[in-house]
């Protein structure tokens, strides 16, 4: 039997989500897990309900419309932005629908991972050994997490992002295309590590630092 399920946020990442939901479905031998019933979002724009229309996924309107689906659907929130994502989970809270964990069947998690509801793993996404994630956590394209780190709520990693072992990242934090973050090393609640940037020394809460080594 499939579960429902509604994308929230139906720009790039959220149809980004979607494909994972499919990729999903495409590799489950049972059958497909997901039954999609389409997108809502607060401000779309008519270049994406354009995009959204093309892949044959009905757009339902705002949020609201998350009153109207059955008890038991899952939300997929598919927003990049950790603050935006943050706002929006707080949001949607009030419907009570459960978050989906949606892992590509091109991503791994280590046997001894522990993540929290609304984990996203895209295809290459890597997880090893010992580590713990929070809520609403998105693991790009082909990003990384070593042995042993710790990840709070909300945190983005994105494509090609590398987070050595024993790290300790904040709430919020984010995860710039390319950037690595050495070892021992500790990212503060809603800090920005710039894209292809080299971290090697902690960074404080709400602090962007960019370049290599990143400053």
């Amino acid at each position: 039997m499939s579960l429902d399920i509604v994308v929230v946020g139906c720009g790039g990442h959220g149809r980004e989500v979607l494909s994972i939901v499919r990729a999903i479905n495409a590799a489950a031998r049972g059958g497909p897990v997901w039954r999609v019933r389409g997108f809502v979002d607060d401000r779309p724009s008519e270049v994406d309900l354009k995009r959204v229309q093309r892949l044959e996924v009905p757009y339902l309107g705002d949020s609201a419309r998350l009153a109207e689906q059955p008890a038991g659907t899952y939300l997929a929130l598919g927003i990049g932005d950790p603050t935006v994502r943050r706002a929006v989970d707080r949001q949607v809270a009030a419907y009570q629908l459960p978050a989906a964990v949606l892992v590509h069947p091109d991503a791994t998690i280590g046997p001894d991972a522990v993540y929290g509801e609304g984990l996203i793993a895209f295809p290459g996404a890597r997880i090893t050994t010992n580590v713990t994630l929070g809520r609403h956590v998105h693991l790009n394209q082909n990003s990384a997490l070593a042995h042993d780190c710790e990840v709070g709520d909300h945190v983005s990693i994105n494509p090609l992002g590398a987070v050595s072992g024993e790290c300790r990242l904040g709430d919020g934090v984010l995860i710039g295309a390319g950037a690595v973050v050495l070892q021992k090393l500790r990212i503060g609640t809603g800090a920005t590590v710039g894209a292809g940037a080299c971290v090697v020394r902690d960074v404080p809460a709400g602090v962007v630092v960019k370049g290599v080594p990143a400053r």
